[in-house]
């Protein structure tokens, strides 16, 4: 029921084209070592030399690093292999083994590796050959095991496998073969469980010597590749001057990894449908954030981070910008395309030059989230599974609509659906932002004026009395009115968590 939850919530946000994705199961593969080689040396006047085939190279490892250039993770594949290490050639020439294999994937990116009871794993080295022998009889099952184990000299297999030397190089092949078994089925007792919100750097050892060359960082290893085969000198002995065979590269290491990402976002919005989150994201980045803003419910259908930026003296990015009025995104951009060709350098309708750089003195994040309604964790409307970019932000604010009939039965089904998410998430909330309050006594009526009075002390009496203490703020998104506390509240939020 999850998986079908999850893959009809992913479904509803790709309805408009997005390819945001914060839920993804890889499947990561080892690269396979390289074989072994059965040659025997040659050259003038030696026409019968020594065993000469070289070992095989040893497959690619791959690694999963952390990088703040992306923000989603529909650019990973879903399937990653490391390099094969390069096959043994004669003259002794060993295979060369193969450069790792790096995945990178986005800050705040947690990484789980499957259980072996989930049906979603994909099937190790040592399941797929039981499946692949599954069927056959003894002498075919063996036939097969010894193909896929052994590289013989051109019409030597025959010989090879009633020759005692080569029974005893299998024997000692399946002793090892056991303990790489045991080796793996240990490993699945310590699955992998990384959680990647941050960017690690190697510590290097002041004492190592100066000519020692860096190395660089590869992030966290998660699968091994394969040994590479062995040549056939590796078999040569005292009463086995000729060996005519040589062994295959082993297979890397398999694991089915599941990605959550988790948006690292200092403050986190959370409303309905059509409260005006994403307008008041634009308003207070100053028309940078790139997020939808139209008249109808689901707009936003994947979380958006915006950065505000605030200089010493309280004012943000958004108070300075050209943009007076913040209205629908289809609005915006045929306000744009009229003043394509305009010559000036501020024009009324796009956004002013970055000249807030001067006067930044302090900055944090805000996540931008779908709505929420209720019934969200039985999958009604888009879910809620969107939530785990917020479940890192300090502090969560509320965003409710002002001018609707009851603000206050938002926000209880705001906190029930948090708390159902997650218990305890709740408790993260911070701050209500009562926006459209422009709709409520805008045209200076004087009993309309009374009455949102009222209605705003109605709203503040239920916080106090069943949400505890938060600050609640009408505001304005649309026409960027008393936006200044809002940040600044938002600023004493993340300065008290940091």
């Amino acid at each position: 029921d999850a998986a079908h939850s999850q893959k009809r919530t992913e479904r509803k946000r790709r309805q408009a084209g997005d390819t945001f994705l914060d839920h993804v199961i890889i499947h990561v593969r080892g690269g396979k070592g390289g074989n072994g080689c059965v040659a025997f040396h040659r050259e003038k006047y030696v026409s019968m030399g020594p065993p000469s085939g070289g070992n095989g190279g040893r497959g690619g490892d791959v690694y999963i690093l952390p990088t703040p250039e992306l923000t989603t993770l529909g650019a990973i594949p879903k399937r990653t292999r490391g390099q094969p290490g390069a096959h043994g050639r004669g003259t002794w020439q060993n295979g060369r083994n193969t450069p790792p294999t790096i995945i990178k994937v986005p800050l705040g990116t947690v990484v789980r590796e499957l259980p072996r009871d989930d049906p979603r794993r994909a099937k190790d080295v040592w399941e797929a050959e039981e499946e692949a022998l599954e069927g056959l009889d003894a002498d075919a099952r063996r036939a097969k095991m010894l193909d896929s184990r052994w590289v013989h000299y051109p019409r030597s297999q025959d010989d090879n496998k009633h020759r005692d030397v080569f029974k005893q190089a299998e024997v000692a092949l399946w002793r090892e073969e056991r303990e790489r078994r045991w080796a793996c089925m240990q490993r699945a007792n310590h699955p992998v469980h990384l959680d990647l919100s941050e960017i690690e750097r190697p510590v290097e050892d002041v004492n190592a010597p100066l000519a020692l060359g860096k190395t660089e960082y590869l992030g966290h290893l998660i699968t091994r590749g394969g040994g590479g085969g062995l040549g056939n000198p590796h078999f040569l002995s005292p009463i086995n001057r000729s060996p005519k065979f040589a062994t295959k590269g082993h297979d890397g290491e398999r694991v089915t990894l599941e990605l959550e990402l988790k948006i690292i976002a200092d403050v986190g919005l959370v409303g309905m449908p059509n409260a005006g989150k994403s307008t008041l994201l634009r308003a207070l980045t100053g028309g940078r954030a790139k997020t939808e803003v139209a008249s109808y419910a689901f707009t936003t259908l994947n979380p958006v981070l915006g950065v505000i930026r605030v200089a010493d003296d309280g004012t943000f990015e958004g108070q300075l910008h050209a943009m007076n009025v913040f209205e629908e995104t289809a609005v915006e951009e045929a306000c744009r395309l009229e003043h394509a060709h305009a010559e000036e350098a501020h024009d009324p309708c796009s956004p002013s030059l970055d000249q807030f750089s001067i006067l930044e003195s302090f900055r944090f994040t805000i996540a931008d989230n779908p709505g929420l309604i209720a019934r969200a964790s039985e999958d009604v409307g888009l879910g809620h599974s969107f939530l785990r970019s917020i479940e890192r932000s300090h502090a969560l604010a509320y965003v409710v609509d002002f001018a609707g009939p009851a603000p206050w039965d938002e926000l209880a089904v705001l906190r029930e659906e948090l708390d159902k998410y997650q218990p305890g998430m709740s408790a993260k909330a911070r701050l209500v932002v009562a926006n459209k309050a422009d709709l409520l006594g805008g045209d200076g009526d004087t009993s309309a004026v009374h009455a949102a009075r009222e209605k705003l002390a109605r709203l503040e009496t239920y916080v106090q009395t069943e949400m505890g203490s938060m600050d609640v703020v009408p505001v304005s998104a649309k026409y960027g009115q008393n936006l200044k506390r809002v940040v600044g509240l938002m600023q004493g939020y993340v300065r008290e968590a940091r």
